[in-house]
């Protein structure tokens, strides 16, 4: 488990997912059939909760379905062996007769654990966290039915920690991608997964929050928070909304001893998604670039540029030679959207470049001397 900011943040690292349940006052009503998304077969559920045996709520039925997409992940790694401080001394060593060389191993194997979730059944990918399977030398995935398979790893992204797998398997079982966009805080979700190796748990909750930013270091973030119940062995695990799809891949939390608080993160699909496209079609994630340096638009200056609220993103200058320059931007101006998503902030109008395919063209929202104004702009690399 690997902590941040002091022990507050932690990386989920662990085995498999989680999964909870809230129950509500009445039944869900049906979801719709979902489509693959062209990531295979997927699944189509119906009402989240059922009445069970003498008029009990249950999740069961939407599990049982749900679950198998959920695996487990073991990983083999070698990494450095960190030395006996006593050995270092050579006078230490001279007393007690310690050889040359004979300090101990210099690297060690290590096997950590964690979570994917399959979103394609024909192909066999899975998604995960780049934390779980960084420095990798073996991985192997495990399914809710015990098979155990060999895992290659397609590619991995630091910047929003997704990896995807691929495996070798029939008879697969991949969850639909939601549309993370239009998920709402209150939100039914259920997290599936491993917690302390105990083996696949479901616990639920609902979305607390949108837009959590933050928790990874110059990471390209906008995560889900949720009170589901998360703890160490989820990363890489499942967020399911209320139909069944995958709304995020759990990854962090926020806690001062290791275990759950109630505030857990996770990534969006549609950054997943994202991410995926672009290792599945180039073995890798390259970053979208604009050529312009920015700043969060503060109440002052939305006052003095005449604006209703202090939200958007001004320029405070422009490369030569960038795509910026290309399109006429300047510095001063104010870029309020992409592709009429808000630009919010900073980190939000880096998020929308940082992860559009190279030479995708977007629409800018800009307002330049108290009008605004739409360019359109191919992403640079």
């Amino acid at each position: 488990m690997t902590r941040r900011r002091c022990g507050v943040w932690s990386m989920l690292g662990g085995a498999a997912l989680v999964l909870s349940t809230i129950g509500p006052a009445g039944a869900l009503p049906p979801a719709p059939a979902a489509a693959g998304a062209g990531l295979g077969p997927s699944l189509a559920l119906t009402p989240v909760f059922m009445v069970g045996e003498e008029g009990v709520l249950t999740l069961a039925p939407t599990l049982e379905i749900v679950t198998p997409a959920v695996v487990n992940i073991a990983v083999k790694a070698t990494v450095a062996a960190r030395p006996n401080p006593l050995l270092s001394d050579p006078l230490f060593r001279q007393f007690f007769g310690v050889p040359p060389g004979a300090e101990g191993p210099r690297e060690r194997t290590v096997v950590s654990a964690g979570s994917g979730v399959i979103v394609d059944a024909v192909r066999g990918t899975i998604l995960t966290n780049h934390h779980v399977v960084d420095g990798a030398e073996d991985i192997t995935v495990t399914l809710k039915d015990r098979r155990v398979l060999k895992a290659t790893l397609l590619g991995s992204d630091p910047g929003t920690d997704i990896a995807v797998l691929r495996v070798k398997a029939d008879r697969l079982t991949a969850l639909h991608l939601a549309d993370s966009d239009r998920a709402q805080v209150g939100d039914l979700t259920i997290a599936i997964g491993n917690p302390f190796g105990l083996g696949q748990t479901v616990t639920t909750g609902v979305i607390s929050a949108k837009g959590r930013s933050g928790v990874i270091p110059d990471g390209y973030e906008d995560f889900l928070q949720t009170d589901a119940s998360i703890n160490p062995g989820n990363s890489g695990g499942a967020l399911v909304n209320s139909r069944g799809d995958l709304v995020g891949i759990n990854t962090a939390i926020l806690s001062s001893g290791g275990g759950s608080v109630g505030i857990g993160f996770a990534i969006p699909s549609n950054i997943a998604r994202a991410v995926m496209e672009q290792i599945l079609k180039d073995g890798t994630v390259r970053r979208g670039h604009l050529g312009v340096s920015i700043q969060t638009v503060s109440p002052a200056v939305a006052e003095s540029l005449g604006l209703p609220r202090a939200a958007g993103v001004i320029i405070a200058a422009v490369e030569r030679g960038s795509t910026a320059e290309k399109v006429g931007l300047r510095t001063g101006d104010v870029i309020l959207a992409v592709d009429g998503r808000p630009s919010e902030t900073a980190e939000v109008l880096r998020r929308q470049i940082g992860l559009a395919q190279i030479g995708d063209r977007v629409r800018l929202t800009v307002m330049r001397e108290g009008k605004s104004f739409d360019l359109q702009a191919r992403i640079g690399s």
